[in-house]
Order: C-alpha cells, then structure tokens, then sequence
C-alpha cells in the first residue's frame, strides 16, 4: 500500500513539474528569440552610427534606449509568454493527459478537435491509434478465453469419461465407445495445441528465408489425397482442375493453406455436396480457387473469419477450434499474396488465393 501511495505522487509530482518545465522552456524560448532581435537591432543602428549612415544622434544618447529598449522587451515579452503559454499548450497538456490514460489502459480516450489545423492531423491519428489498440485488447481477451474454453471442454470430457471407465459393470461395447470418444477428443488437444504452436511460430515470421522451387500442383494434389478418408466419408464429388506450376516459396507453410482450406470446405459442405478446385496462372501470379456447396457465411462472418479462434455461425459450427484460417491468412501474407472469401448464406463459399511469380 505505501510502495503504491509513493508510486502516485511520484507520477503526479513528475506531471506537475512536466507542465512547468514546458511553460519555462516557452517562456525561455520567447526570451531568447526576444533579446537576440532586439541585439541584431542595436548592434546594426551602432553600426550606422559608427560609419556615419545615420546622423542627427550622437552614440551615448542612443545607447541609452537601445539598452533600456532591449532589457524592457524581453522583460515584457516573457513575462507575457509565462502568463498566456497556458492557451497554447492547452493542446499538448491533453495530449500528455491522453497519453497517460492509454498507458494506464484506457483505449476509450479520444482527443478533441482543434482549431489548429497540425494538431487535427495529430489528433486524426491519435483516435485512430487507441481504436485499433481498443480493438487488439478486445481481441486478446476473446483470444484468451476462447482458448480457455476450447482447451478446457476435451479435459474435462476425458476427464468425465475416464472415470466412468472405472465402472466394473461396463459393457465392452459401451468401454469402447467411451473410449474412441477419448481417443477423438486426445486428437482434438493436440490438434489446438498443433496449431496455436504453428500459429505462434509463422507470427513471429516477417520474411521467409528458407524457399525452394517446387511443384504446386503435385503439393495440392497430395493435399486433397491426404484428405481423401475425410471427404469420402461424406462422399462429396472433388472437381480439381489444375494446371501444372512451378512455384519458389516455402513447400512446408504452403502445403499448410492448401490442406487447412480444403479441410474448412470439407467440414462446411453438406453430404453428397460438391467442392470444385482450381489451379492457374495469370499475368499478376498464380491463383488457386476452392469453392463448395456448403452453409455459407454472412457478411458479418465475412469480417471476422481470418480471428483467431472464430468459427462463424454456432448453429453449424462442426470439429475445429478457428485456427485454420487464421494460419493460412498469415502464410499467405508471408508469401506476399493475398487471399480473399466470397460467400453468400445457402449457396457456398469460396476462398482464392493470389501468390505473385
């Protein structure tokens, strides 16, 4: 309690002596730029007189003034300064203010308009500075809790399970049920836990050192067989047409957007459904296009489904934790491309990716 007492008035004592310290640094500046007009003054009508370019005043009776002139103006003019610095740096103390308050936390401050044109441009910038930065918190507490929910409901399910597999009267077939359901919801944890790694991993990336040239046809090609168990289950018709490309970038992190995509459609396209699948070159680079039948988004869904751990519309939420695109939008920034959703509520979804040459 002391140490945070002290804390306080250490920061309201620094505060108050940095407004003085602003005031005086004004004041001296004025002062300054005062007395040293007032000098080039004196010493260019001295001048004058010395070479006779005026006359009509002997040097002594104008020496006098000038001195008299000099000392009073930069009296005047900072005491002037010192009495009326408070309007002018009324725009920088709120700005010292705001900067307190978001470093306290608050990222609701905003800064007023001004009728200065300079401090507008600052304050234009500020506003939008601590929306942004409001908007990051929010979604670092959804993170935060989303990923405490989905890493908390597979523990506690083993857990449940785990105990009635303690029950002696169990019948093999029932003890296998529970188990295969632990058993999917040991992949679930380590699946969350894959791609939090993976995701962690490719943000701290900035550029990618490591390329190498590869097929990118053969790498979707092995992406859907890979996929093959889960898209046959559901028995949807692949269309794939793929041209065949050369392609130099990372074959690891490339190989992760084309299977966490055709995975996304797989998981949203209803039984008996259809995904079509595109591979081409163009003149700005290379796209590749999945399109499915499934739910589709709306447009607020649209916004958001690049957030981590977003997954959409909850009445057709199916197996996964909302990493996946959000891996796939970074990778693919990484490689400089961009990749852009279309969809619309009953018809399907459509994801393309545009990779420069």
């Amino acid at each position: 309690m002391t140490s945070n007492f002290w804390a306080r008035l250490y920061v309201k004592v620094c505060s108050k002596m940095g407004k003085s310290a602003l005031a005086f640094m004004l004041s001296l500046l004025i002062f300054i730029i005062l007395f040293l007009t007032m000098s080039i003054f004196a010493i260019a009508i001295l001048f004058m007189l010395k070479y006779g370019l005026i006359h009509g005043m002997i040097e002594p009776t104008i020496f006098g003034p000038i001195i008299f002139l000099i000392l009073s103006s930069a009296v005047v003019g900072t005491t002037l300064t010192a009495l009326f610095s408070r309007i002018p740096l009324k725009p920088i103390r709120r700005v010292v203010q705001a900067c307190n308050k978001v470093a306290d936390g608050d990222f609701s401050v905003r800064l007023p308009v001004s009728a200065i044109e300079e401090f507008n441009i600052f304050a234009r910038s500020f506003n939008r500075m601590t929306e942004e930065l409001g908007s990051l918190e929010m979604l670092r507490s959804d993170f935060v809790n989303n990923f405490s929910h989905e890493f908390k409901t597979p523990i506690v399910s083993l857990r449940g399970f785990a105990k009635i597999l303690k029950n002696p009267h169990l019948s093999e077939e029932e003890r296998n049920e529970y188990l295969d359901i632990m058993i999917s919801e040991s992949d679930r944890l380590t699946e969350l836990a894959t791609n939090v790694l993976t995701l962690t991993a490719i943000e701290n990336l900035n550029i990618i050192s490591s390329k190498t040239e590869f097929d990118l046809s053969e790498q979707v090609r092995r992406s859907v067989l890979i996929l093959e168990s889960k898209w046959a289950d559901k028995n949807l018709e692949m269309i794939i047409d793929l041209e065949d490309i050369t392609y130099l970038g990372n074959d690891d992190l490339l190989s992760q957007v084309w299977i966490n995509l055709i995975d996304n459609a797989i998981k949203f396209s209803p039984n008996n459904g259809k995904i079509k699948i595109k591979l081409k070159s163009h003149e700005k680079g290379i796209a590749f296009k999945i399109m499915d039948n499934g739910y589709g988004m709306s447009e607020e869904s649209q916004k958001h489904v690049f957030d981590k751990f977003y997954q959409g519309d909850q009445s057709h939420s199916t197996d996964g934790n909302g990493l996946g695109l959000a891996i796939v939008n970074k990778i693919v920034k990484l490689h400089d491309g961009e990749i852009l959703i279309d969809s619309e509520v009953g018809v399907g979804t459509s994801f393309t990716v545009t990779l420069p040459q």
